[in-house]
């Protein structure tokens, strides 16, 4: 009895950007950015939260590279790039609406709520803003609490406040 081959964990390119003393990882497949990890995961670890195969591939990840680095330098306001998300419906419709947030402004999970259609599922926008794979594309750090205080952000309180000043152009912290 022959056995079938096991097929390979998907291939993934990836690529660091540094800036102001963070380190982002980016990930993308062909058909698009995948991941934005903020906190400088090693490749391997995420290959393994990922299941896939993590291969440093600056050369594949050019244009996304070159659409970071031109937000980090506050020459960029949106992001046009292939998106490759995986997420539940409501995830999705999440993500689609926190990309709609404009450039220095901010919301909250109560307003990305109704704006989706689900006045009551606040909290269920928390955790979907919460599992956003590609922050900084998908601006998951201008979505703020009811009072306007900064909430959890994967990459830090200060990532995020440093984030919004470079939108609303301070440059001191």
């Amino acid at each position: 009895m022959s056995q079938r081959p096991k097929s390979l964990p998907e291939k993934l390119h990836g690529s660091a950007v540094s800036w102001e003393g963070w380190t982002f990882h980016i990930l993308s497949s062909p058909a698009g950015l995948r991941f934005v990890d903020l906190v400088g995961t090693p490749f391997s670890q995420l290959a393994g939260q990922l299941k896939a195969r993590v291969v440093p591939d600056d050369a594949s990840n050019d244009e996304i590279l070159g659409q970071v680095r031109d937000y980090l330098r506050g020459d960029r306001r949106t992001f046009d790039l292939p998106l490759d998300l995986r997420g539940t419906p409501f995830q999705e419709s999440v993500w689609r609406a926190m990309a709609k947030i404009p450039y220095g402004d901010t919301t909250t999970y109560g307003a990305l709520a109704a704006g989706i259609g689900r006045p009551q599922a606040a909290r269920a926008v928390g955790q979907a803003v919460g599992a956003n794979p590609v922050p900084i594309v998908v601006p998951c750090h201008r979505v703020v609490g009811t009072s306007g205080s900064l909430t959890g952000f994967g990459g830090g309180l200060p990532l995020k406040e440093r984030l919004l000043a470079l939108e609303q152009g301070s440059l001191s912290l």
